[in-house]
């Protein structure tokens, strides 16, 4: 039979005429009422489906008019429509090939074909859940098992549009529903998900920020911790603003005396750094003073850069500083979260100068956040008793902020996180 249903589905014009009162008056049939009832077409198909299937499971009927239920036909079930008819409740039903009857309503069934496929070259991610499909026909299609996993990014070659919805081949993989892809990086879902389920303990807090996509995860990224030597980073980020500034240069030098390191908010000089622990009088270069800041965590050159570039922390150190994290990092106390640390290492990674070259190798690169992970990280390590910190860029193909800061844990803690997240983000 023909597949296009072409004189019942169009309507038929009627000429006027001037009649009679006493004539009889003519009745439709019921071919001519539906083609009259102009207002149910959109529901119905015009020609019949190639490939017929329906959405969701529907009654099927032993009569024409669709009185009599007789079975189901489910998603995906086999079965083929052989004929054409109208009811009397002026309904187009299809015949099915085992006799029996259902309303050809676009509601119920679809056309499971191709109705449109363009080549195309893109990106995107993998949603969680997500199922790969050898055919995008859904009465054709079959799961795939395949090594793709959620997150990951991958390129398509061909859309297909369906009656169902747009399906995206993956090349020697197989189809995905479009649904079933973020066309942004949504790898820092994972990240967040990584974090709830694992690390939401209260001695860590932890924030991370992809610094291409800017989208951030965190686990009690705002508590507040005594952050050690991490608040070195905000020393070293308003001298390197002096540096961009012209203020002061490299080779600039100033001299290490008892009023250098006996400030309000300078650290003690016990500790780590290769500098002597008592006043020596001796000049000392900027260059040289960052490095032992940034490579060893210097106290006494924290303090030099402190008393002589930061002016023992006046206020245009606080307005620049607090400019960049958005919150003010009290340089006595010392106490600030995860999330205003890994902001101020951030700032730093963004002016791109020697300070952040030489946070790219210090003496702790063998441990904490470093220690695993094959690219460069430029990282500032923080230790107090039980406090234990390390604040990091990590310079993976789409680089990105790590921050950790830890109360009464351990060193291969830090570096676990580090690796899972690096597992992700790589």
């Amino acid at each position: 039979m023909q597949k296009k249903l072409i004189v019942w589905l169009l309507p038929i014009l009627f000429g006027w005429q001037v009649v009679d009162s006493t004539e009889i008056p003519f009745e439709l049939t019921a071919q001519e009422e539906y083609e009259l009832t102009q207002t149910v077409y959109d529901q119905y198909f015009q020609t019949i489906p190639q490939n017929p299937n329906v959405f969701q499971t529907e009654s099927i009927y032993s009569d024409v008019n669709l009185t009599q239920v007789s079975g189901q036909i489910k998603p995906n079930q086999d079965f083929s429509i052989t004929g054409v008819a109208i009811n009397e409740r002026k309904e187009l039903v299809y015949q099915l090939d085992n006799t029996h009857y259902i309303l050809a309503s676009k509601q119920l069934l679809f056309d499971d074909t191709i109705v449109t496929e363009s080549t195309v070259e893109q990106t995107y991610w993998l949603k969680q859940g997500f199922t790969v499909l050898s055919s995008p026909i859904s009465n054709q299609a079959k799961e795939l098992k395949t090594d793709l996993r959620a997150y990951q990014a991958i390129t398509i070659s061909k859309i297909a549009t369906t009656a169902i919805g747009d399906f995206a081949y993956i090349s020697d993989k197989g189809w995905i529903s479009l649904k079933d892809l973020s066309e942004k990086d949504n790898r820092m879902e994972a990240v967040q998900a990584l974090l709830s389920s694992n690390y939401s303990k209260n001695n860590i807090g932890i924030y991370v920020k992809d610094l291409t996509t800017e989208t951030e995860a965190g686990v009690n990224q705002d508590k507040i911790f005594y952050s050690a030597s991490i608040a070195k980073l905000p020393i070293l980020y308003y001298v390197q603003e002096q540096l961009n500034a012209g203020q002061v240069a490299l080779n600039t030098t100033v001299k290490y005396t008892a009023e250098s390191i006996s400030f309000n908010g300078a650290y003690k000089v016990s500790g780590s750094g290769s500098l002597s622990k008592t006043p020596d009088n001796k000049d000392y270069t900027i260059e040289e003073l960052i490095n032992k800041t940034a490579k060893e965590s210097d106290n006494v050159a924290s303090n030099l850069l402190s008393y002589y570039i930061a002016n023992k922390f006046d206020d245009d150190f606080f307005q620049v500083t607090t400019a960049v994290t958005g919150r003010k990092w009290d340089m006595v106390s010392r106490e600030t979260s995860a999330q205003v640390a890994g902001k101020m290492m951030e700032a730093l990674y963004e002016q791109n100068g020697y300070v952040i070259e030489s946070l790219l190798s210090t003496q702790f690169d063998n441990q904490r956040i470093s220690q695993d992970i094959p690219v460069p990280v430029a990282h500032k390590i923080g230790d107090a008793d039980d406090v234990k910190h390390d604040v990091a860029i990590v310079y993976a193909e789409s680089p990105f902020v790590l921050s950790i800061f830890t109360d009464k844990s351990s060193y291969d803690e830090i570096t676990q996180i580090a690796n899972d997240i690096y597992g992700i983000l790589k």
